[in-house]
């Protein structure tokens, strides 16, 4: 029983250890944009743009798969404050988003 429990415990802590050394290894820094960009969208997650929700044009926005702030119950003002927002601000790949309000 207790040869047991030993090997239990000396297989667990070698697969933590791999599973730390992989974390360090095959870190991947997330893009901050995305989550800005998605606070200054009105979170009324409506689907007007054709987005499931308010994070899904902030993720497409910033990915670069839209070109245009296409939300609907945003104010123009509003819409070229994250035009603006992504074009000053540079992501971890080192590039800008440019896309029309």
């Amino acid at each position: 029983m207790i040869k047991a429990t030993l090997m239990m415990l000396v297989v667990g802590g070698l697969l933590g250890l791999i599973l730390g050394i992989a974390e360090k290894v095959f870190f991947v820094e997330k893009d901050e944009r995305s989550e800005a960009v998605s606070a200054m969208l009105p979170g009324y997650n409506c689907g007007g743009c054709g987005f499931p929700g308010c994070s899904g044009l902030a993720g497409a926005l910033v990915s670069k798969d839209v070109k245009t702030v296409c939300c609907k119950p945003c104010k123009a003002e509003q819409r070229q404050a994250i035009a603006d927002y992504l074009a000053s601000t540079v992501g971890p790949d080192g590039t800008n988003v440019i896309v029309k309000a």
